[in-house]
């Protein structure tokens, strides 16, 4: 997998934003964003035009129109930054992770039995990737 341009805080809101609701235009993204932040809409366009630069997003002119859509998929990016944080900063170890956030209290009983869930799955398709049951 080739690595992903390095995306701003500000810059993933606006991505958020596209991978939503594309396609979409300028106005549509700047409509939504100042109803949930305090940027000006000259800061978004300035963040719109570095995503593409970034190769992030495309756009289309549709008559007067900018229509943008996203040139890198929402779960590839996350993927790479969770890779990325967890190398960082646990040296690759989701367990250390996990127990750094059980150990302060930073999942709620949800979040745990969710990850239970997703770990019995994974334990069960792995068994029958191996041909047990």
């Amino acid at each position: 997998m080739k690595a992903l341009p390095q995306i701003s805080e500000a810059e993933y809101e606006v991505m958020k934003i596209v991978w939503k609701y594309a396609p979409i235009s300028t106005n549509e993204i700047t409509d939504r964003l100042v109803k949930t932040t305090s940027w000006s809409p000259k800061t978004i366009q300035t963040l719109i035009k570095r995503l593409v630069t970034k190769g992030v997003l495309t756009y289309e002119k549709q008559s007067r129109v900018f229509v943008y859509t996203p040139l890198v998929d929402k779960d590839e990016y996350i993927g790479q930054e969770s890779s990325s944080f967890l190398r960082r900063f646990y040296d690759g170890d989701i367990s250390a992770m996990l127990s750094a956030y059980i150990d302060h209290d930073k999942l709620s009983d949800s979040e745990i039995n969710t990850l239970r869930s997703l770990l019995s799955k994974e334990s069960k398709t792995k068994d029958a990737r191996k041909g047990g049951t």
